[in-house]
């Protein structure tokens, strides 16, 4: 019999949203981290795993106030950057960090703002925090600063690093970066034909991005909607 309690359910959604991400090949190896908080703690994908092969059981839990101890399964920078936003940012109940392709492409322009170009940009006008201090992997001082850099968004987008999000749940935070990277692609794409773009006035953009507030539970229902699918092809992720 499967654990249906309210710690296992957290580590089911964070086992779904990873292989789904892996699916559309948003993973970068078996690099990159998604976490929860759960008190002074939280769970975290463990070092070394396949973000394919993810399931509930493989997460490991860490204390925010103390770092892991030698044997536990947890990568350096994954302690450093999740620990310090879990710490530092309220609200922060999820944490996902990923090198996705067109939010990395993004971050390396020299100018990586997300210009309202199309209705799921427009879902991010005026909502994310750029931060352009790239200065190492995410070790010590770094992961305190990336903590920092958020300034109230829920999408900070990292110079020459990839793309974060927050979120209080697993669903939205996920939905978050799926719509994020959709964005991304889409405004890369249509630069990629040298044609000048169609950019929406901030009116209309900022319209658009308070009609995307009004659907709060999107997020979860998205993530509820892949798990239907993974309990009927990959049902081995929730155990």
């Amino acid at each position: 019999m499967l654990d249906t309690t309210p710690h296992q359910q957290v580590r089911c959604d964070l086992a779904a949203a990873m292989r789904w991400f892996a699916r559309l090949g948003m993973n970068e190896g078996i690099a990159n981290h998604v976490s929860v908080a759960q008190g002074r703690g939280c769970v975290i994908n463990p070092a070394g795993r396949h973000w394919a092969r993810i399931a509930a059981r493989d997460f490991v839990t860490l204390d925010l106030d103390a770092p892991p101890a030698p044997d536990v399964p947890v990568e350096r920078t994954a302690w450093a950057i999740h620990g310090a936003l879990h710490r530092n940012v309220p609200g922060a109940g999820c944490v996902m960090h990923l090198h996705s392709r067109a939010a990395t492409a993004l971050s390396c322009l020299a100018d990586p703002t997300l210009p309202p170009v199309d209705q799921n940009a427009m879902r991010f006008f005026n909502r994310v925090a750029i931060d352009l201090g790239y200065d190492g992997m995410g070790l010590g001082d770094e992961a305190e600063r990336l903590s920092h850099a958020l300034g109230g968004h829920q999408v900070l987008m990292m110079g020459q690093h990839g793309v974060l999000a927050v979120a209080p749940t697993v669903g939205q935070c996920f939905d978050l970066l799926y719509y994020f990277e959709k964005a991304a692609d889409t405004y890369l794409y249509a630069l990629s034909t040298g044609r000048a773009l169609n950019i929406a006035s901030a009116e209309v953009a900022e319209k658009t991005a308070r009609q995307w507030a009004d659907y709060p539970e999107a997020g979860d229902q998205h993530l509820a909607a892949i798990r239907e699918v993974l309990d009927a092809e990959a049902p081995d992720y929730a155990h």
